[in-house]
């Protein structure tokens, strides 16, 4: 595998997603895909998929996670991965927890040879996490399903959406599964789209509140912790460490947790677009799953084609078409705010991202340099 470090954002992708079905058994009040029982006869056959898994594999070896809907749903799943394995891409599921999740296919997948399953917790109780899924059980299979694939020698990911709902129950989630060994937890920021609704995002001053949990667990809990769809984390986590270091604290000790993640981690912050790209069960090639904006098809254009060329995917990644806020921001190379939610919101995915307290400081009127300074946290 190349160097991650030399990975050019504008030309290869960190992360692949395709969505491989939007067919799933659960109803979740935030699902971004508007997952349904039936597959759409529209999907990408088994032999378009290997097609696509060629064209990934010719970026280099950028993780490929098969998403839904339920994957499961897929008879060809398992074939699918033995393929994609096969042609040297590091490959992830993410099932739903429905009855079609057994100990049996569990086993399964870890024979085809995936490097991880990623499994959605939203709650530390049923009552929070069966009302984000629809199911009654989800929240006791789920707490299964995570024993089983540490049972099996599988690598885990535990995915999280932070809305309203369960803000309240944050650290009890990652207390909760600190217990199951997991390499990562990555905590999703909801997106109004899809059942998304506005009214079941948190506020901007909550984001901050959740920043700095994440941040401070982040020193202390036995796996890796990302962001998803909030890049501004990286903004507040660059302010925290500077805040650190002037405080005569080392940033690098006071996060000094083991990195367990097993597939590896961007050397540098991707986003919408930039480093990620999202292919439908269609075949169209979206800059996020959150984004839907087609950039092209992989049914008559090759994905590498899409993401390197083509005008949405090229927009996107200039930071210097930024507006707003964003276009001026301190941290915009290191954030660039999240793209989904910009368009979710205003309509407009160069937009500033909505649900960022941030004020840059060529944004802020006449002040002294000290309150300028202060402004940036360093």
């Amino acid at each position: 595998m190349r160097n991650m470090t030399d990975m050019d954002f504008s030309r290869t992708p960190f992360i692949v997603i395709w969505e491989v079905t939007q067919s799933c058994d659960l109803a979740c009040l935030h699902c971004r895909a508007n997952a349904r029982t039936c597959r759409d006869h529209f999907e990408l056959t088994t032999r378009q998929g290997y097609d696509l898994m060629d064209d990934i594999a010719s970026f280099g070896s950028p993780l490929l996670v098969l998403t839904g809907g339920d994957p499961l749903k897929r008879e060809d799943l398992y074939d699918l991965i033995t393929y994609s394995v096969a042609k040297g891409l590091r490959t992830s599921v993410s099932p739903s927890v429905t009855p079609l999740l057994t100990n049996e296919s569990i086993r399964k997948l870890g024979e085809a040879g995936i490097s991880r399953i990623a499994v959605s917790l939203d709650g530390s109780t049923a009552g929070i996490h069966d009302s984000f899924r629809g199911v009654r059980g989800s929240y006791a299979r789920t707490l299964e399903v995570l024993s089983e694939c540490g049972k099996e020698g599988i690598p885990i990911q535990v995915n999280t959406t932070v809305t309203r709902y369960n803000i309240r129950d944050f650290e009890n989630i990652a207390n909760l599964i600190a217990g199951f060994g997991p390499v990562l937890w990555s905590v999703f920021f909801l997106v109004p789209t899809g059942r998304g609704k506005v009214e079941d995002t948190i506020s901007p001053e909550e984001y901050e509140s959740v920043f700095e949990k994440m941040y401070e667990l982040s020193k202390v809990m036995p796996y890796d912790i990302k962001s998803t769809e909030a890049p501004h984390y990286r903004r507040y986590a660059a302010q925290a460490r500077a805040r650190e270091k002037r405080s005569g604290i080392c940033p690098l000790e006071a996060a000094a947790g083991t990195l367990r993640d097993t597939i590896g981690r961007a050397p540098r912050g991707i986003n919408d677009g930039k480093g990620f790209v999202f292919i439908s069960h269609r075949g169209e090639v979206y800059p996020s799953g959150f984004l839907p904006l087609s950039g092209g098809n992989v049914k008559n254009e090759s994905i590498v084609s899409i993401y390197r060329t083509s005008p949405l995917f090229t927009r996107i990644r200039d930071y210097d078409m930024l507006k707003g806020k964003c276009c001026v921001c301190e941290f915009r190379n290191i954030c660039g705010g999240s793209r989904a939610r910009a368009y979710a919101v205003t309509g407009d995915y160069m937009e500033s991202e909505p649900y960022c307290v941030y004020m840059p400081v060529k944004y802020i009127p006449a002040e002294s340099n000290e309150e300028k300074t202060r402004s940036l946290g360093i």
